[in-house]
């Protein structure tokens, strides 16, 4: 019986630095490593099921993180009272313990087993413990082949849990550290980062009171406007006058990148997810957790992303790309559009259900043809900015250059009248600036006047428009001569883009005949 007992512990000593090696190696990846330290502790003891439930401060309860065996998956995601059941009793009075006939005892609680539907017989539970603290209840269900846990199961458990405890803090503390990388990053390349609100205009004071008003709710806010208004500005101040602005903002343009791509940016992937997966990635949700994630161009969302959308929004869980461990969020979600939302939704080219999650919060910027007070404002700071940049001293409008301002359209609005500042500015041979140097207005700016403050889309859009209009006026808009196909053929974007460019400064005029082709 000695000698029995000493091999036992010997396999299970040798078992114990296996799984040691395997905690050291997850560290790495927070949910794997909840799953390692399960399984685990389940191979230790040999038991049929096995879960970890971890605190939840916010609701006071303790929520089934890692569940496996037969119904782990049913558990998994369910929160019980911190103080409820077995695994309540082990996180008040952080103790282990044994129930080996959990139907008679009374801190067992049968309501989690008969909602899974699954028979509950014996119990070992060990608290999970970092520097004093509880962080939640390791829990072991009927041991294997209708056996009861023994103080000897207890024993090696308790020792694995100083283990897991240990690595368990050191997955944390990475997974905040890189997720604070990727914010960190994540700066660096917008920039300067954080940009100046800069208006005089009304309505624009208007706006900026209901993104007071509505900045400490944690509701989706939906911002509306033409390209160029300034929506990533609205986004940065609701994010900033929010209980949310010690936590990340992150910024994802939606349009900026392919499905296959946008996918992984937002919800990360594991090692082997695809082809090009050769390491687990944090995506922009998990990135963004404790704060707020600015979805710009989302009508531009693929039907496939937004139902997952509309997921994290619902339940604040969401699964990175091949991976089947669900991740939990606390995350508010702003988005913004430049496009007829709601004519999309009425086209079923934009989910219905997420367009009315989105638009909880609805903040319309107007125009800045609509808010004309702003104009001086803001060429008077950008004004400052280039000559800043530039070194070229002070520098003034003239009294013609700023009424050039005031009387033109700005189809590209607030990025429209930046750019044409700091052309002004590069141009200007001494220190006023006159209407010639702005260069707005003309013929010959055709960027300007159609394309200014347009991304790589729009601006496609717009030449196909022209071009149709313009192969039917050449042929008296008959129809058959300029056929469907005909127009298809010859509509590439890199096609497109290319002549986009050759004739920027004169795309009214006579286009190429592709006829001739």
């Amino acid at each position: 019986m000695v000698e029995m007992a000493s091999e036992i512990d010997s396999d299970r000593f040798r078992t114990l630095i296996d799984i040691n090696a395997q905690l050291n190696s997850s560290y790495t990846n927070y949910r794997s490593l909840l799953k390692t330290i399960v399984e685990s502790a389940a191979r230790l003891v040999g038991a049929e099921a096995a879960s970890l439930a971890l605190f939840d401060a916010s609701t006071e309860s303790l929520r089934f993180e890692i569940a496996l065996g037969p119904r782990g998956t049913e558990l998994q995601g369910k929160s019980v009272p911190a103080a409820e059941g077995i695994v309540g009793w082990v996180f008040k009075n952080r103790r282990s313990i044994i129930v080996n006939d959990a139907a008679n005892d009374p801190r067992f609680s049968p309501k989690v087993s008969r909602e899974i539907s699954y028979s509950t017989n014996s119990i070992l539970a060990v608290p999970l413990k970092i520097k004093d603290k509880t962080e939640g209840v390791i829990e072991l269900i009927n041991k294997a082949s209708h056996g009861i846990f023994s103080s000897e199961d207890l024993k090696w458990v308790e020792l694995f849990a100083v283990q897991a405890g240990i690595a368990f803090d050191n997955a944390r503390q990475y997974e905040k550290t890189e997720q604070e990388l990727i914010y960190l990053q994540h700066k660096v390349q917008q920039g300067e980062g954080w940009h100046p609100l800069i208006f005089s205009s009304g309505v624009m004071r208007d706006r900026l009171e209901l993104v007071k008003r509505i900045a400490p709710s944690d509701a989706s806010v939906l911002i509306l406007g033409e390209s160029g208004v300034g929506k990533e500005l609205i986004a940065e101040q609701l994010h900033l006058l929010s209980k949310r602005s010690d936590g990340p903002f992150m910024r994802v343009n939606c349009a900026a990148l392919p499905e296959s791509l946008l996918e992984s940016e937002l919800f990360g992937h594991v090692k082997g997810a695809f082809t090009d997966a050769i390491e687990n990635r944090t995506g922009r949700f998990e990135a963004a957790n404790g704060g707020t994630i600015f979805l710009d161009e989302i009508a531009e969302l693929p039907l496939k992303l937004q139902s997952k959308l509309l997921r994290v929004i619902q339940q604040k869980t969401f699964e990175r790309i091949g991976s089947n461990e669900t991740i939990k969020v606390d995350v508010r979600i702003i988005a913004a559009t430049n496009r007829d939302i709601e004519k999309l939704v009425k086209n079923q080219e934009f989910r219905s259900d997420l367009y009315y999650r989105l638009n909880v919060l609805p903040i319309q910027i107007p125009p800045l043809r609509e808010r004309l007070d702003d104009v001086p404002t803001l060429a008077e700071y950008f004004l400052k900015k280039f000559t800043r940049e530039t070194n070229k001293g002070i520098m003034r409008f003239s009294e013609s250059a700023m009424q050039s301002m005031l009387s033109y359209g700005w189809p590209g609005n607030i990025r429209e009248l930046e750019n044409a500042v700091e052309r002004a500015v590069l141009l200007a041979k001494g220190q006023v600036i006159t209407a010639d140097d702005l260069m707005i207005g003309s013929k010959s700016s055709i960027e300007d006047e159609q394309f200014g403050g347009k991304d790589l889309r729009e601006a496609i859009t717009i030449f196909k428009k022209n071009y149709i209009e313009s192969a039917l006026e050449r042929n008296r808009w008959n129809q058959t001569a300029v056929s469907y196909t005909h127009l298809r053929a010859h509509e590439t974007p890199e096609h497109l883009v290319c002549r986009l460019l050759l004739e920027k400064k004169n795309i009214t005029l006579r286009l190429l005949n592709y006829n001739s082709q």
